[in-house]
């Protein structure tokens, strides 16, 4: 993680309601140039509101989000466009149009955003699907001929597209195989290094966090409850965290992360 303490995102006083139901209320919390944040919390806590929130996809009710040192909400349309290119999203179900291949798929923000020949984002999109890990051959695929795994890296790969700094991912490992999720905590561990990407990262993956992420902030009763290095957090005096990180499954993820300290 880069020794730089300057935030690239900063979220403070956030709010989010829908009628008389408040998701966020006072909700604080940074995003580091460099670093792999991962964002836990129970059902309910709203972790992909407050992604959906930073990334301009959804109007927060109250609060203010500096992304770049820029006030995101109340940039007029043409400049909030100019910051949200600088994010790469990969959505929880990959949303990939079904009607286009995996190269078109990637090609796509490339000719509307970039303005590039259609030759050329086919090119250069098929250079992102090799980046995330797909071989050559699967470029004229469609979705629908696609393992759930080689969707997830379709979907990160135009996520990549437009060279992104801020990459977010929504449950990038959800419906893997144990083989599969380790295999893409790796490809982002060495995305983030090789590219020098941050990484804002919801997850409920113990393995996920224990692999790839510099720090965990969780989500409770409507703010962020902690936000600090995974042995802190998994330390912090609240019910929630004790039960999720002191679990059977926080157990097993933690001897996984850690073999040298087992007997």
């Amino acid at each position: 993680m880069s020794a730089s303490r300057e935030p690239l995102i900063r979220v403070r006083g956030l709010a989010n309601r829908f009628g008389q139901h408040s998701v966020h209320e006072n909700l604080d919390l940074d995003l580091y140039p460099g670093e792999i944040l991962g964002v836990v919390g129970g059902s309910g806590t709203g972790k992909s509101v407050l992604l959906r929130s930073i990334v301009g996809l959804l109007r927060p009710s109250a609060g203010r989000i500096e992304v770049f040192g820029e006030d995101l909400p109340q940039l007029p349309a043409r400049d909030r466009s100019r910051v949200e290119r600088r994010f790469g999203v990969l959505f929880q179900r990959g949303a990939l149009f079904t009607s286009l291949t995996l190269q078109e798929n990637v090609a796509l923000p490339l000719i509307e955003h970039a303005g590039l020949p259609r030759a050329d984002a086919e090119a250069l999109a098929r250079v992102k699907l090799a980046l995330a890990g797909l071989p050559g051959e699967v470029a004229i695929l469609y979705p629908a001929e696609l393992s759930g795994g080689m969707i997830k890296r379709a979907a990160l790969a135009r996520a990549l597209a437009l060279d992104p700094e801020v990459l977010f991912l929504d449950e990038p490992t959800a419906g893997l195989d144990p083989i599969g999720a380790a295999a893409f905590d790796r490809l982002i561990l060495t995305l983030r290094d090789a590219l020098g990407l941050s990484v804002f990262l919801v997850t409920h993956d113990l393995d996920t966090l224990y692999a790839a992420c510099d720090r965990v902030a969780v989500l409770s009763r409507r703010r962020v409850r902690v936000a600090d290095r995974l042995d802190i957090v998994a330390a912090t005096d609240d019910e929630w965290i004790h039960d999720y990180f002191h679990g059977p499954r926080g157990r097993a993820a933690y001897r996984a992360a850690h073999p040298e300290e087992s007997p």
